[in-house]
């Protein structure tokens, strides 16, 4: 109990600091790349004839067309959306930074924080970043669901590849952790078959990858050696130890 009472704690703030600091970043440098983009994107269809936006094959029953899905208004109430998503966000990877170092048996201290914070980085963020670069709103994708699962396989194997090298310290947990690492890469990401154009200029695409990765390695390098510094601050804390005293 006393170990539970600990990590959320420590989670919590240091993910609501991390998510914090990541949201002053992200309106700064990410939010105005995206706002660019929509009037890319929102200027596309309107270029296009009319007919051809609504022209149906042949025998085809006409239908209409849904209604646009709800999306906070420009302003105030879009910013306070994005920032409560990113202060949600921060707290759980915060707490899936703590979940893998009570499972690996490594503790996350103010000394090794900074690495702790690296690994995520490179394992949620950069590494599917190779595959899958950050897009703007109205730049062509593969289909959603597997670029999903080429992700979340990515960031799985180059945590476990990263905690090989840990916990081994050996050539053995570098050659497992070579493979891996690679082996998504090996795979390939999902990529659109032929050429697609893209309303958005590559010079804001570029900006919107580079910013989204600076701005996710912020977060990583704030809320490590943050978690690992609270978790030992709480650990010489009387009130926890009273606490768990009385669990």
């Amino acid at each position: 109990m006393k170990l539970f009472q600990r990590i959320f704690f420590a989670a919590v703030l240091s993910g609501l600091a991390a998510g914090l600091a990541m949201s002053a970043v992200q309106q700064w440098r990410v939010v105005p790349l995206i706002l660019a983009a929509e009037v890319y994107e929102n200027a596309a269809p309107a270029a296009e004839p009319a007919a051809a936006q609504h022209s149906h094959e042949a025998g085809t029953p006409a239908h209409e067309h849904e209604a646009d899905a709800w999306a906070p208004q420009d302003g105030p109430e879009r910013i306070f959306y994005t920032v409560l998503a990113s202060l949600l966000g921060g707290i759980g990877l915060a707490f899936l930074l703590a979940a893998v170092s009570v499972l690996s048996g490594i503790e996350i201290t103010a000394r090794n924080g900074i690495i702790w914070g690296l690994g995520g980085f490179i394992a949620l963020q950069l590494a599917p970043a190779f595959g899958l670069a950050p897009k703007l709103p109205g730049m062509p994708a593969a289909d959603l669901v597997a670029r999903q699962v080429w992700w979340i396989g990515t960031a799985i194997a180059t945590g476990a590849g990263m905690l090989a090298i840990a916990k081994l310290r050996n050539w053995s947990g570098i050659v497992i952790a070579a493979v891996l690492i690679l082996a998504p890469h090996v795979i390939g990401a999902p990529q659109l078959a032929g050429e697609h154009e893209s309303a958005v200029p590559a010079h804001l695409a570029t900006e919107f990858a580079a910013a989204t990765l600076a701005t996710g390695a912020l977060f990583w390098l704030t809320v490590g050696p943050l978690l690992g510094w609270l978790n030992e601050r709480f650990v010489r804390s009387p009130a926890f130890a009273l606490k768990g005293a009385h669990a």
